[in-house]
């Protein structure tokens, strides 16, 4: 990476994955030319479609590709034609997870805000959505119960199942450091959901992140038990700013605050590691069911987009003229089926309407 010259691996992926990226691809190239850097965009096969050309979810090219690049820019993978397969190597499990291990993505990023235009496309009650509200879920992504030692023993009425979660100081300081940053750039406060109450777990974390709190006196901090935190989601989205999440809750909260917006295709998410590096793709799935229609939402992918710009690529300035220009484009209408029903736009006329704003 130069300063202005930045290597992008270029995973489109299954389904809706190629017809969204492509979409990104324009506002990205829209962006590049107003803000006076370049992209080398490479384009590389992962998923179902790597599976049938190459016989594995994730080629060595496509991981060797990755290793040199300044970010990935990743759509979507998966669909019926390899649900068959053993579960190891369907595509979800045989490319995110091993590219997640490999380049240490710990933190996983997913902002969900409700814009004025959608309001009433969110399932909450009116006098809620009407608030409208933007939260950053910053999600611990690789420890806890998820890579815990796990197993069955016994038979009979005696078989038994387990999962062991763990947590070490230094994986909870990590990731609380970064919520703690990220407040700073947004409106200082941290909410630190945990069991503390049940879980020896979650009593350690809540000891680290009052200690990495010390650190910063500007940014308020609340804690809030898991079970509270997702009623309070439904009652008053509002008063949350930055949520702080082990893996499993940040896993289960993260999928609320989409929910709540009111379409699944207009969540990005980024994965990062300590150096910046990062993984960035929409939070919805490859809807194998719309592919080829044209109507697929390219919000998501075009605010992972946006991310990649201000996380991997300090081009902060063109990330906050994408979600200006998207949020300028979904408040004049411009939208895809899923949130604006009969109005005719197709996923190229929403990217193009973006890059007008641009």
């Amino acid at each position: 990476m130069s300063q202005n010259s930045y290597s992008i691996a270029v995973l489109p992926g299954d389904g809706i994955g190629p017809e969204v990226m492509a979409a990104a691809e324009m506002v990205l190239a829209a962006c590049s030319r107003e803000f006076g850097f370049s992209l080398n965009l490479h384009h590389h096969a992962v998923g179902g479609g790597a599976i049938d050309e190459f016989g594995v979810a994730l080629p060595e090219q496509t991981l060797a590709a990755c290793e040199t690049a300044d970010a990935i820019l990743f759509g979507a993978v998966g669909g019926p034609k390899w649900e068959n397969l053993p579960p190891e190597q369907q595509p979800e499990r045989a490319s995110l997870l091993p590219l997640r291990k490999h380049f240490g993505l710990f933190c996983n990023l997913r902002p969900a805000q409700l814009l004025p235009a959608l309001s009433t496309s969110s399932p909450l009650r009116q006098d809620i959505s009407a608030h409208g509200f933007d939260i950053l879920c910053v999600r611990e992504l690789t420890g806890g119960i998820y890579f815990g030692e796990k197993g069955r023993s016994g038979e009979g009425q005696h078989e038994a199942a387990f999962d062991t979660q763990t947590y070490a100081r230094s994986e909870i300081e990590r990731i609380a450091r970064f919520a703690f940053e990220a407040a700073r750039l947004r409106h200082n406060h941290v909410t630190s959901v945990d069991k503390a109450n049940v879980l020896a777990t979650s009593v350690l974390w809540r000891e680290v992140v009052n200690d990495v709190s010390k650190d910063y006196p500007d940014v308020t901090l609340d804690h809030i038990y898991i079970d509270n935190a997702a009623m309070q989601l439904v009652k008053q989205p509002s008063q949350f700013d930055v949520l702080l999440c082990d893996n499993l809750f940040g896993d289960i909260l993260s999928d609320e605050c989409a929910m709540i917006t009111g379409s699944m295709g207009l969540l990005p998410s980024a994965s990062l590691n300590q150096s910046g590096f990062g993984l960035y793709e929409p939070a919805g799935g490859s809807a194998p069911d719309i592919a080829g229609k044209g109507v697929a939402n390219p919000i998501a992918q075009i605010l992972s987009a946006a991310l990649m710009l201000r996380y991997s690529l300090a081009q902060d300035e063109a990330a906050r003229r994408i979600e200006k220009a998207v949020a300028e484009a979904v408040a004049a209408g411009v939208g895809t089926p899923d949130i604006f029903p009969g109005a005719g736009y197709t996923t190229r006329d929403v990217a193009a309407a973006i890059v007008e704003r641009i």
